[in-house]
């Protein structure tokens, strides 16, 4: 393909995703499947690569990240990003009304009513129509740049069309997780045996912070804006920004409304009290603005937040409600958790009977009993939650609740590791729900991709002796399929050809599979690429392990572990005995010069300019080897920030010449 033949492909490619991505994340349509949308931006990323001056700074690819921020700019704001007052009376929102009145003077007025996300406040800069700068708002006079991880976010524009677009202007909005990506993160949590988040909003302003963008973009980020600001808007009304906004195709809520008194803003606040838990979104109240841009102006600031607007918080709904008894849930990972089964109650627009207790330490803190009438609320309106004993109403009939000491499941003794808060089942090999999450984990989308096998099927095939573990899927034959209930023909066909096709899988997604305590999607990609195959991360020590990007303690020792238990050992050869990929097809980096010719290099900790791997492609293409751990064999330790100090003192003592990234730099250059 020439140059020019590239820059049309891509301008066409860019042109095609823009338009499938408005309809997607605009007007909620489809027009191609997910699998023909990422064909499109696969196509476009290799274009890129190969073709790389003529890359847009603001191409969709931008969206999907891997930019590497060590440290995030501070940034001053244009405009001051002031808190709101809050209230939670109607009578505040009557005397908040009564001011107006006196600051205007007299003057007619109206109000616009906006739910108030529970999220993330993001500044947006654009220039010349182009997303230029996404800033945190910080302490609301300066904040962090965060523009790579505000680009994967997919329905804030990168590049804004219209009539009448300023050459400068900002747009503020609320970040956030949606209930149901919320969830969706909760589970792969526990499918790799980290604790859950607390709620979304935290880990909607974590994920904001996050140095790998493509990280960032994994999880899904939302965003409403809400505030259009600019020296050259034209614009009379907070109504007619809004709508500037939609016409621009930004995000904006569609729950507002302009209310000409403070009467409709009371019916207002009360109509979405209970209906706003039917949104896909977390909201904690509603944000009440003069509508008119000159009166705001007007009525002016206080030193923290403006005299021009307010806003009204719900109060959590808190119900008290009887304990009947506590049931415990054995996941993949053997964690055992306590679930309080209550008496039914009508909670946040839903029937609520049940809620975690976590673990047993939050059972002893709440010092619950049996039988106790138990406050529950919704924590972040999604997950209810057990806050406390209405003790007035213990009687003597309540019992303490003794945590078990026995798998629910299995019978086995519980053990609880130093330092973790849940017990825990050790029969990882004989435990039903063990087994089975196990499974269901193997053929999950993100990691064989076997869609033709569900979690029915998994229990059939387990009930019936066929499966006890991932292995045993390559065994199956088509005889065996016609046994389970329902199956005929088609569907044992469908389920077999799905078998075959994951023996193509690449190796990050097998070693993911495979089930690894603490290793989810993203660190086993990194293992894959670090190490190149199964054999050498089985062989790895604790103390190698812990070179690998994203590796830290608590994941080497469980990688450690698995790879020293004899059954996981069966386990793996089978499954390379059945074709699957353990290695990875990753090319080495092609050799560029000679300069560091046969010298050896160990990384560790984290650099300013550069990621781990990206020093070890350097190397690499440099003709420098890369080594596993430090020894009197090594040429240079290259240390950067938080490096292992076992690590600094081995070569101190070895003589190992220890390096900085500047003395690196010079190394290359030299």
């Amino acid at each position: 393909m020439t140059p020019q033949e590239a820059k049309k492909e891509i301008e066409q490619l860019t042109e095609k995703i823009n338009y499938h991505n408005d309809l997607y994340y605009q007007q909620n349509r489809t027009q191609i499947s997910d699998f023909e949308f990422d064909q499109l931006l696969e196509k476009l990323i290799k274009l890129e690569i190969e073709f790389p001056q003529f890359k847009d700074p603001n191409s969709p690819t931008q969206r999907v990240g891997g930019t590497i921020t060590k440290e995030f700019a501070t940034v001053y704001h244009k405009y001051p990003m002031l808190s709101l007052s809050n209230t939670y009376s109607e009578k505040e929102l009557l005397d908040f009304d009564a001011r107006v009145a006196k600051g205007l003077e007299g003057e007619p007025y109206e109000y616009f009513c906006e739910l108030k996300i529970d999220g993330v406040s993001i500044s947006l800069t654009y220039e010349n129509g182009l997303l230029t700068r996404g800033v945190t708002r910080g302490d609301g006079v300066r904040g962090d740049d965060v523009t790579a991880n505000v680009k994967t976010i997919r329905n804030i524009p990168l590049l804004v069309k219209g009539k009448k677009v300023p050459p400068v202007f900002e747009v503020r909005g609320e970040v956030f997780l949606s209930k149901e990506v919320f969830i969706q993160l909760n589970k792969e949590r526990e499918d790799i045996g980290e604790e859950r988040y607390a709620n979304a909003r935290n880990t909607a302003s974590g994920t904001m912070k996050m140095q790998d963008s493509s990280e960032v973009a994994r999880r899904k980020l939302d965003c409403f804006v809400y505030y259009l600001l600019g020296d050259e808007t034209g614009l009379e009304t907070h109504e007619e920004s809004i709508q500037k906004l939609e016409a621009w195709r930004f995000n904006v809520s569609p729950t507002y409304k302009k209310c000409k008194t403070i009467k409709e803003v009371l019916y207002y606040i009360n109509h979405w009290e209970t209906k706003r838990h039917e949104l896909p979104v977390e909201t904690d109240g509603v944000v009440i603005k003069i509508n008119n841009l000159e009166q705001q102006q007007l009525l002016g600031y206080t030193a923290k937040s403006p005299r021009w607007a307010i806003a009204y918080k719900y109060k959590a709904q808190n119900m008290s409600t009887r304990l009947n008894g506590v049931t415990y849930q054995v996941g993949r990972t053997g964690a055992v958790t306590p679930v309080a089964e209550l008496e039914p109650i009508f909670l946040a627009g839903t029937t609520v009977k049940r809620a975690s207790l976590h673990n047993a330490n939050e059972i002893a803190r709440l010092d619950l009993h049996i039988g106790d009438y138990v406050f529950v609320e919704k924590g972040g309106e999604i997950i209810p939650k057990v806050t406390g004993v209405d003790e007035e109403k213990r009687t003597d009939e309540c019992k303490p609740i003794i945590y078990v000491t026995k798998c629910p499941e299995c019978g086995s003794k519980l053990v609880r590791v130093e330092g973790e808060a849940a017990f825990y089942c050790p029969n990882i090999n004989g435990c039903p729900p063990q087994i089975k999450g196990r499974i269901e984990h193997f053929i999950q989308r993100k990691a064989m991709d076997i869609n033709s096998i569900g979690e029915r099927t998994i229990h059939q095939l387990y009930e019936l002796g066929l499966v006890k573990s991932p292995a045993d899927l390559y065994d199956l034959k088509r005889e065996d399929i016609l046994r389970l209930e329902g199956f005929k023909e088609k569907s044992a066909k469908n389920i077999l050809d799905g078998i075959e096709a994951s023996k193509s899988v690449p190796f990050e997604s097998v070693l993911f599979a495979v089930g690894i305590r603490y290793v989810g999607k993203t660190v086993a990609e990194k293992l894959a690429r670090y190490f190149k195959s199964i054999d050498k991360i089985a062989n790895a020590s604790v103390e190698e392990l812990l070179q690998a990007p994203e590796v830290g303690g608590k994941i080497a020792h469980s990688i450690h572990e698995f790879f020293r238990n004899a059954e996981n050992k069966r386990e793996i050869e089978r499954l390379k005995a059945a074709g699957l990929q353990f290695q990875s097809d990753a090319k080495e980096p092609e050799k560029e010069s000679d300069v560091l010719g046969g010298k050896s290099f160990v990384i560790s900790g984290t650099f300013e300019h550069y990621e781990r791997d990206e020093l070890q492609d350097i190397i690499l293409k440099n003709g420098g080897r890369i080594l596993s751990g430090v020894s009197g064999k090594l040429d240079y330790l290259v240390a950067g920030d938080n490096m292992g100090p076992s690590k600094l003192a081995k070569a101190e003592k070895l003589g190992v010449k220890i390096i900085s990234e500047k003395d690196f730099e010079k190394l290359l250059n030299s």
